[in-house]
């Protein structure tokens, strides 16, 4: 079972697979690093060398490596931690021990050859005073922060999941049998391993993370870092509409409102900013701005079912994690912001009152279209077509939502048949539509 507190993950931008993943990874290493390690040397590989630089591969290996956490790392001390590291060429283990790691010789950006698992490859080594090699370990960084270790076995947590299914055919029919919404049977399932209060307690605290990202995109001005010099427009954006009159403003302006919350969002992950996997980086986007819809636009709103819309994305998410995949350098954008407006069509379906058939129906549609999505960020910066791209998948998830309202849940395409199609997709699509910045918009718009 993946967890709600599995797929929204509370971390930095700019990147989940290239930001928060590396910085697991390399936290990771330090931890079990071998006793006779003088130096440590890291490789990236694929995607991350591709594309390390803009996402900000290098500074999360130098953070984790320095024993920081996506989670607790304070955003606003990143570039002084990183620049001490490089200034010392030394990092600090305790009990006065010390290892040389210059991330100029000792991080390397490895473009001509792939790991064998997945592109976002990474080779941590250690090595002994005499030079030779005495612990090495590959991860993958697979997609929303999550890593996997290869040639490594992880024990299992020993929990049952009181209703487990790995298909969206199977939750339906658990749904119907047991007369239970998704989000009642997402939540038995977390409850095998924690109480109702700290489960709700969990989610109070990733909403109110995500709810305050979008706070402080809105508060903030500027131009985003790196080459291209995009200027934010979130602050601007909110301003020119609370200060519009709401008796002449037209109903579809509503859109407009939902493309700020999510261009608040991805300007902040833009940043470095503190932002929350939903279910990545790239898509942080879109759940958030779908929900602070509901909040702000819907009388249906309250806490509980805030909570039930997040178990609701988190029951859709986890399929497409398990049968497809949520990472751009996997399945390109269609994985990422895709799954990202499959979640929210759910979650904002249930919310306004769907039956289980038309939560799944909204997830489908919100899919479907956009199969094929390349992930192709110019610059390898996550600013173009990134930010705009969750400010259009956030409006295609709440019309996906609403069509599906209108339904009976019934429909020719499933919902386990878009996630295929997007697996097939993902598999057929050539790797330079695939997060390395080599094919569609990034060889076609100017990056200076």
């Amino acid at each position: 079972m993946i967890s709600a507190l599995e797929l929204f993950k509370i971390g930095i931008g700019p990147s989940s697979s290239h930001t928060v993943g590396p910085m697991v990874a390399a936290r990771g290493f330090r931890d079990v690093l071998d006793g006779r390690a003088a130096r440590i040397r890291v490789e990236l590989f694929g995607s991350l060398a591709w594309t390390g630089h803009g996402h900000g591969s290098d500074r999360a290996i130098c953070l984790g490596l320095l024993g920081h956490a996506p989670a607790t790392v304070d955003p606003e001390r990143v570039t002084t931690y990183v620049d001490q590291l490089k200034a010392i060429g030394m990092l600090q283990l305790g009990n006065g021990r010390t290892v040389t790691f210059d991330p100029s010789a000792d991080l390397v950006f490895n473009r001509t050859e792939l790991l064998p698992m997945h592109s976002n490859g990474m080779r941590f080594r250690a090595i002994a005073a005499d030079g030779s090699i005495v612990q090495e370990r590959i991860c993958y960084s697979i997609g929303g922060g999550f890593v996997a270790t290869e040639g490594e076995v992880t024990v299992a947590r020993d929990v049952r999941a009181a209703y487990p299914f790995s298909t969206a055919a199977e939750l339906l029919s658990t749904c119907e049998r047991e007369r239970l919404s998704i989000a009642e049977v997402q939540r038995a399932n977390e409850q095998a391993s924690r109480s109702c209060a700290s489960l709700d307690a969990e989610l109070d605290l990733i909403r109110d993370a995500m709810f305050s990202c979008i706070e402080r995109g809105l508060r903030t001005a500027g131009v985003l870092p790196g080459h291209l010099k995009v200027r934010r427009r979130a602050k601007a954006l909110h301003e020119k509409l609370a200060n519009r009159d709401a008796r002449f403003q037209r109903p579809h302006e509503v859109m407009d409102w939902v493309s700020m919350f999510a261009i608040a969002v991805n300007e902040e992950n833009a940043a470095g900013g503190r932002v929350v996997t939903a279910p990545t980086n790239g898509a942080a986007g879109v759940v958030p701005a779908v929900l602070r819809y509901f909040r702000e636009f819907c009388e249906e709103y309250s806490d509980q079912r805030a909570r039930c819309f997040l178990l609701t994305a988190t029951a859709i998410g986890a399929l497409i994690k398990r049968n497809a995949s949520i990472s751009g350098a996997e399945a390109g954008c269609q994985g990422e912001v895709g799954s990202a407006a499959a979640m929210a069509a759910a979650g904002l379906a249930a919310v306004l009152g769907a039956t289980p058939g038309q939560v799944e129906n909204a997830a489908e549609i919100a899919i479907e279209h956009h199969l094929g999505m390349t992930c192709d960020p110019v610059g390898g910066l996550v600013q173009i077509p990134c930010i705009e791209r969750n400010a259009i998948a956030a409006n295609k998830a709440i019309a996906a939502a609403s069509l599906a309202l209108q339904g009976d849940g019934s429909h020719r395409v499933s919902l386990d048949e878009v996630i295929e199609t997007m697996r097939q997709t993902g598999a057929d699509m050539q790797s330079k539509y695939k997060e390395t910045s080599k094919g569609g918009l990034a060889i076609n718009v100017a990056d200076c």
